[in-house]
């Protein structure tokens, strides 16, 4: 599902940018920023090696290609996303319902910071030609944990279906980011958790048994 950020990042530092920080580090961060700023393609090695700090030969001791690099920004974002987001539904603490109702007001954060540009699996399978498998099955790892997740809260919150309710709210999730994306405002996050309150309504959970009094059977069976 993605994103281009889940915290705000700052732009890498050039050369002299610190001791601890290695040349990896700094390409990593350099690659994520202008991949999600100007897109993948509209990006090339030397302007990551610029933003760096680093020479053309230490970015391809460390990575090969630029479609390594490519693969190894979105596992990193892919990561760090996927933590924020499960530490932002599950802080604070509460049932299943409650953790998931926080999904949008999250997303809203998010869209609301300096630095989001939508999300990188989204932008770079839309980039490349469709029949390219290898950033879409990036982006459907990526997607099959976020979905995981979904599912094991609406399955704890009693829904009747909870794949079919996760995956719901991963599209109302995908929706929110390409219009964030596309209008600038985050306040499209609040629609979509309209339309998500409709979907966690009790009235889609499992009916609870109840256990009837023998006279009560007998009656209802007369």
């Amino acid at each position: 599902m993605a994103k281009s950020s889940a915290k705000k990042r700052s732009v890498a530092p050039h050369a002299g940018g610190g001791d601890d920080e290695s040349a990896r580090g700094r390409l990593l961060g350099a690659a994520t920023y202008l991949f999600c700023k100007n897109g993948i393609n509209a990006t090339g090695i030397e302007a990551i090696i610029e933003e760096a700090g680093t020479a053309k030969t230490t970015l391809y001791k460390l990575f090969g290609s630029k479609t390594n690099l490519v693969h190894a920004v979105l596992e990193s974002e892919g990561r760090q996303w996927r933590e924020w987001f499960i530490a932002s539904l599950e802080d604070g603490g509460g049932d299943a319902q409650t953790k998931l109702s926080r999904i949008f007001p999250a997303l809203k954060r998010w869209f609301a910071e300096e630095r989001f540009y939508g999300c990188p699996f989204i932008n770079a399978v839309g980039e490349h030609d469709k029949h390219q498998r290898q950033f879409r099955s990036i982006a459907m790892r990526h997607k099959k944990i976020v979905l995981a997740h979904i599912e094991k809260l609406a399955a704890e919150m009693g829904a009747a279906r909870p794949q079919t309710l996760a995956h719901q709210l991963a599209l109302l999730m995908d929706g929110a980011i390409v219009a964030a994306m596309v209008s600038g405002d985050p306040a499209v996050a609040d629609t979509a958790a309209l339309t998500a309150a409709a979907l966690l309504s009790p009235f889609r959970m499992k009916p609870k048994r109840t256990n009837h009094a023998p006279e009560q059977l007998a009656g209802a069976a007369g």
